[in-house]
């Protein structure tokens, strides 16, 4: 065998790197690689280095073949090294804490001063279509038939059937406190861009005007459907 003892250039002062050819055998001309340190020890492998050393030297970017630094590796766990990350307000957001505010100019506003009111969160636009296919059904398992529309009551956004033109004016009855009126911008501009131009708090209709003569024939169909239940609620009462 041929041994041959080189200083490491990667390990602290005192330590030698000892190269030792093969010359029979069938792994003749194979190279094994030692270290051996000041006190005499001789090691074989990288985790025995490793333990040897201990948190004395960073080993991650040492190759234990060629006994130097790899610098590539190096800079790869330096760019990845969370320990490294700009440090952050640990101050946990729930927990209120009095905060002097500095203005450097008279007109520089706060974030408090540009809200108004409170802030709701966004609503999501043409939600009722994620109701297609699904229909309604009384106890007999039977499909409930959808409202026929007034003719003056026209869709405003892309694809809407009568279902979700219906869901669509319902949730504004139940979930708005402003009037219903329908959207201000017609039917040919929506749908150039309907997420910029639909008003998420009214029902997607065209806006339109309820008269005095729309009001007087819906009173009517209400003294109507009255009457009918009276009669109705007399009948059930003398069959009892």
């Amino acid at each position: 065998m041929e041994k041959r003892r080189l200083e490491s250039g990667g390990l602290p002062p005192g330590w030698k790197r000892e190269e030792v050819v093969r010359k029979s055998g069938l792994s003749s001309g194979r190279t094994d690689v030692y270290y051996l340190s000041p006190d005499g020890r001789k090691i074989r492998s990288k985790p025995q280095l490793s333990r040897i050393l201990g948190d004395s030297i960073d080993l991650s970017a040492f190759d234990f073949r060629t006994g130097r630094i790899n610098h590539s590796q190096l800079r790869k766990r330096i760019r990845h090294d969370s320990s490294l990350v700009l440090p952050i307000r640990q101050t946990a957001s729930i927990f209120k804490q009095p905060v002097t505010v500095i203005r450097n100019r008279p007109e520089s506003k706060t974030k408090t001063d540009l809200k108004h009111g409170p802030q709701d969160p966004p609503r999501q636009l043409f939600w009722e279509k994620r109701l297609q296919g699904l229909q309604a059904c009384d106890n007999s398992d039977d499909i409930i038939k959808a409202l026929d529309l007034p003719r003056n009551v026209q869709g405003v956004g892309p694809e809407l059937t009568t279902e979700n033109i219906l869901q669509s004016i319902s949730a504004a009855l139940h979930l708005s406190n402003s009037p219903v009126v329908g959207q201000n911008n017609n039917r040919a501009t929506v749908s150039k861009n309907p997420g910029v131009n639909i008003d998420a708090t009214q029902p997607h209709i065209q806006q339109m005007i309820v008269s005095d003569d729309d009001i007087r024939r819906q009173e009517v169909k209400v003294m109507e459907a009255r009457k009918k239940l009276q009669e109705a609620m007399k009948e059930m009462v003398s069959v009892l």
